[in-house]
């Protein structure tokens, strides 16, 4: 479980804090997408969640994280790194080996797991990313989506209990996006490993994620189930997140009082909206 309490934080040099009084409870098992406009604080939220900040960027850390009931401020980012998996917005800057297998090889070795288990673990991340055919590839030769599945095997060889990623579909195609995003979801749902995911491409956070965190100027401003964060577009319009479609359709049928359910967020939902409307436009001409 990862637990923040009154969490603040102030890159040194800086005029404000990129982090404001974030309080967020992330049970085990939680697939959470965290959302808001550039500047917002999302990375930075992040880097406290895998020791980055404070132990590589310097300043003023207020409050406490707690992972698995580890504080990341005394523990050092080795151990935090064994409960924590971090895929960063960089790709190319995460790597360190120039073949797949190398750099998987290359988290195994500097974990000292057991030479006896290594092989099994390797050929395990490979088959569960959906790569297995690219275990010899030079990692230059890679697509970006293959590039992102070969990071997040690398991490899940060291079996973590937590993922976070930063803009995994970033650089993808609509395609490539939903391939990460199924594959975390399978990560999370089968392997009951925790994601916490930073992503611009709200739709695809409504479809997969179960939680929602939204941010703005360093601050937590809501937080919940996806559908219940959704029920209050005019909080994530003013943190500059982009709503999906349907969710703004569903917005104005409500102004035109023609809808007074849920806001929908992804098209199942919105088919079920559209047919109540269509039901009650029916019976209220039939009652004429």
């Amino acid at each position: 479980m990862i637990a923040i309490k009154d969490l603040s934080f102030r890159y040194a040099g800086a005029e404000k804090n990129a982090l404001s009084g974030i309080n967020l409870e992330i049970p085990d098992g939680d697939f959470l997408g965290i959302i808001g406009s550039s500047g917002a604080g999302k990375s930075t939220l992040t880097y406290a969640l895998n020791g980055v900040v404070p132990h590589h960027y310097a300043g003023d850390f207020y409050g406490s994280v707690l992972i698995n009931g580890l504080d990341t401020v005394d523990a050092g980012t080795e151990n935090l790194s064994r409960q924590v998996g971090s895929v960063f917005q960089d790709i190319d800057g995460q790597m360190v080996a120039s073949v797949v297998e190398d750099e998987i090889l290359f988290g195994l070795e500097n974990f000292a797991v057991d030479h006896t288990e290594i092989e099994g673990r390797l050929t395990e991340a490979l088959a569960a990313a959906g790569i297995p055919e690219l275990r010899k590839r030079a990692i230059s030769t890679l697509s970006g989506g293959q590039k992102q599945k070969a990071a997040i095997a690398a991490i899940t060889a060291l079996r973590p209990r937590i993922i976070v990623l930063d803009e995994p579909s970033g650089e993808l195609d609509p395609r490539s996006s939903r391939k990460i995003f199924e594959y975390l979801k399978e990560l999370n749902e089968q392997h009951g490993i925790t994601i916490v995911v930073v992503e611009q491409k709200i739709m695809l956070l409504c479809e997969f994620a179960k939680r929602l965190a939204v941010m703005e100027g360093g601050v937590l401003v809501r937080h919940g189930a996806v559908g219940e964060v959704l029920q209050r577009p005019d909080i994530l319009e003013s943190a500059g997140v982009n709503i999906p479609r349907v969710t703004t359709l569903g917005e104005r049928l409500r102004e035109k009082g023609l809808y007074s359910g849920a806001l929908p967020h992804d098209l199942p939902q919105a088919q079920l909206m559209m047919k109540d409307v269509l039901d009650a436009k029916e019976a209220r001409r039939a009652a004429l």
